[in-house]
């Protein structure tokens, strides 16, 4: 039997504040790269979750997601390694909530807000979606979060 292809499933957070969004700025194998808070999804957690997670750890602001803004996937392939990955990407927009006092994540250099333009305009995004799920998000794209379902067997319980 062969070897079964799956992609690299993300999730973003898009957050809006006064026409700027909240991003991150990443030491990535290609570099300094500009990115919402973003990450891969864990085993034993919904997307819902890891976004939530990942925006924390990237942060140190809670989220509260409040809608799908889109799936997109893209095939990436590294400028270093030349290694080319797939990622299914979950971007959800939501609100902050509160700021912990906890160092940010590893990589993270720090924390920053910008507006579609200047974000339009930044040489080093990390990859083309961060500004196409802001687009979307400004073009008031939403699916609600009850459309995401997670079966119990996923986060720890048992399946149904």
């Amino acid at each position: 039997m062969t070897d079964v292809w799956k992609p690299s499933v993300t999730v973003a957070a898009i957050i809006e504040r006064d026409g700027r969004f909240l991003l991150i700025e990443e030491e990535t194998s290609d570099g300094i790269r500009i990115n919402q808070p973003a990450g891969h999804l864990e085993p034993l957690e919904s997307l819902v979750q890891a976004v939530i997670r990942e925006t924390l750890e990237e942060t140190a602001f809670e989220f509260i997601p409040k809608a799908l803004v889109g799936t997109y996937m893209a095939r990436y392939v590294s400028k270093r390694t030349g290694k080319t990955v797939t990622y299914l990407r979950f971007a959800f927009c939501g609100e902050l909530g509160k700021k912990y006092d906890q160092a940010l994540d590893h990589g993270i250099l720090r924390v920053l807000w910008m507006s579609r333009d200047e974000v339009a305009c930044c040489p080093n995004l990390r990859s083309p979606q961060v500004l196409e799920c802001i687009d979307d998000y400004l073009r008031d794209h939403r699916v609600p979060l009850s459309f995401l379902k997670t079966d119990p067997s996923v986060v720890g319980g048992h399946h149904v």
